[in-house]
């Protein structure tokens, strides 16, 4: 059974770390797959190339016009759960699902990043959105406008490990309110006093985004409940894109491999997977990108 996956698809989103998430996750054929995350379908179209089991494949997102995207690319032959990764573990453990395989991708998609209006970019203007469902919750522009110079500098130096966040949060509450991304990028160019490798607010609008949806959070509650989703034999593989993510996924494999006769996993990934100087060179945003993963026993 083909896919039918046209050429436009694969433009819209590089997966990162593709043949090192097969190589972890060896999909065979009538696997059943669990996509977490699944974006603009760059992995599920690889791993269901390899299982053919389109009716046994859950694709998650937050974001809707990913799963409309999703729908329209596999033909609506796989299931979709408008959702974030969380929701969608506990929806799937009242009906009592199982996989055999289970990825979660916590990377933002090309599309988002790309796209002014969603409000990630801090080059293209756009509202101060941020949000992954943008049917729901507070936008960047909420939080910014209305967050104490104290929780501003606290989501800065906790989500965006910003080494300036008091001076940065300082600048952001005397010249509120912001209302476009390259309104708040270049207060906090000014804030930063100069301009380094990369553009001095990247890490602030990752620490706003961060925040904006709750990300760690929900990746801490994910967890535990994504592994009672698998199958003995099951394989569950995470690809996190900073040091805070991966730390708690880190800490979550660690623990569970650790209780001893009680342990249900072993780690397969002694050490995170990253790319190749190759992948890095014509996809920049897979720099930091790590993968870990573990087998159920």
């Amino acid at each position: 059974m083909k896919t039918n996956i046209n050429k436009e698809h694969h433009i819209l989103h590089t997966p990162v770390l593709a043949r090192e998430v097969l190589q972890v996750l060896e999909p065979k054929k009538g696997q059943t797959y669990l996509d977490l995350t699944g974006g603009y379908g760059g992995h599920a179209s690889l791993v269901l190339k390899q299982t053919k089991n389109f009716k046994g494949a859950v694709l998650c997102d937050r974001d809707n016009e990913a799963i409309n995207h999703l729908s329209d690319m596999f033909k609506k032959k796989v299931s979709t759960l408008h959702m974030d990764f969380f929701r969608a573990v506990e929806e799937l453990s009242h009906q009592h699902a199982k996989f055999d395989l289970i990825l979660a991708d916590l990377g933002v998609s090309s599309p988002h990043l790309d796209k002014a209006n969603r409000g990630f970019s801090v080059v293209r203007e756009g509202p101060l959105d941020m949000r992954m469902d943008q049917s729901s919750g507070k936008t960047a522009a909420e939080v910014i406008n209305t967050a104490s110079e104290k929780e501003l500098e606290t989501i800065l130096r906790v989500y965006g490990e910003e080494p300036k966040a008091r001076k940065i949060a300082r600048a952001i509450v005397e010249s509120r309110p912001f209302e476009s991304t390259t309104q708040l990028a270049e207060t906090i160019k000014r804030a930063y006093g100069g301009y380094s490798k990369h553009h001095p607010a990247v890490r602030s609008f990752q620490a706003f985004r961060i925040a904006v949806n709750d990300e760690l959070g929900l990746l801490t509650f994910m967890l535990p409940k994504a592994l009672t989703l698998l199958n003995p034999g099951g394989r569950f593989a995470v690809i996190t894109f900073h040091s805070l993510e991966d730390r708690i996924v880190k800490k979550f494999f660690a623990e569970e491999a650790g209780k001893g006769y009680e342990s249900e996993i072993t780690v397969l990934t002694k050490k995170p997977i990253t790319p190749s100087a190759h992948e890095i060179s014509f996809n920049p945003r897979a720099r930091s990108s790590k993968l870990r993963a573990v087998l159920k026993k």
